[in-house]
């Protein structure tokens, strides 16, 4: 088998890693088709010896560590949304959220993910620690849940609250979203794709991000028809059937990234 099948399923999964690490699709993109590169100038820089999904994660790092990319917006992206993806990069605490991502969001162990960093697993241990205490910096935040399914939409309350955030609602259809947006602005929107009337969380989502700037995370059942490369993309996605733990630790990021990013704004005006 040849290197580009064998890493071929995990590209969409890299991808959405590297958007996550970057806060942007294209910056995030341009670190994977960096990466990619690499592999082909230098077939051995593939470790045969590592399980394959290791080993391409490994690759990337060595060019996310050393290669600094020039970021371009978005086709039709506002100069706004420019400064918010540049405010997001620039919070990244490197090491620590790499390594929180690995474990956390990807579901690598402390030993593969040490692996990937190219550094002994009690250094990771010591990463996940500081982004731990990083994230525990945050305050807690109202979170809007945008889910059709009852049962569901209760282990999402129950998990929210479990880590000392607020529901503010829970909507079950695309009209329900946008009237709870309009009498409170949420921290945070977990959502569905597709809801109880047949209308879209995506196109919900899509509106709601018109009106206020705040951090989305999806939940579907179907992952792979999001990451496709078409624009726009999640930054933030979790599979059905979903682990509370990583649901959790997505929330935290992505409450962690918005934080920083108005942390640096603060501090630069």
């Amino acid at each position: 088998m040849s290197i580009a099948e064998t890493i071929g399923p995990h590209l969409p999964y890299l991808r959405r890693y590297a958007r996550a690490l970057t806060g942007s699709q294209n910056s995030g993109d341009n670190y994977v088709v960096a990466a990619l590169e690499a592999l082909i100038e230098d077939a051995s820089s593939f470790d045969k010896s590592l399980p394959p999904r290791v080993a391409v994660y490994r690759v990337f790092t060595k060019v996310w560590n050393s290669l600094p990319i020039n970021r371009v917006a978005d086709d039709g992206e506002t100069p706004d949304a420019k400064s918010s993806s540049e405010r997001r990069l620039e919070a990244i605490t490197p090491a620590p959220r790499q390594a929180f991502l690995l474990v956390s969001v990807e579901g690598f162990t402390t030993a593969e993910a040490a692996q990937i960093l190219d550094m002994p697993p009690a250094s990771v241990t010591g990463l996940l620690q500081q982004a731990g205490s990083e994230i525990a910096l945050q305050l807690s935040a109202d979170i809007l849940i945008i889910e059709d399914e009852p049962l569901i939409a209760m282990d999402l309350e129950a998990l929210v609250v479990d880590i000392g955030h607020r529901v503010q609602g829970v909507a079950r259809t695309h009209k329900e979203a946008v009237a709870a947006v309009a009498k409170k602005a949420p921290s945070l929107v977990l959502a569905d794709i597709h809801l109880a009337d047949g209308s879209s969380g995506l196109e919900a989502v899509n509106e709601i991000l018109q009106s206020i700037t705040v951090p989305v995370i999806f939940i579907t059942a179907f992952p792979e028809r999001l990451l496709t490369g078409m624009k726009p993309e999640p930054v933030f996605l979790v599979s059905k059937p979903f682990e509370p733990a990583m649901v959790k630790a997505l929330i935290s990021q992505a409450l962690f990234f918005d934080m920083k990013a108005q942390q640096a704004q603060q501090s630069a005006a």
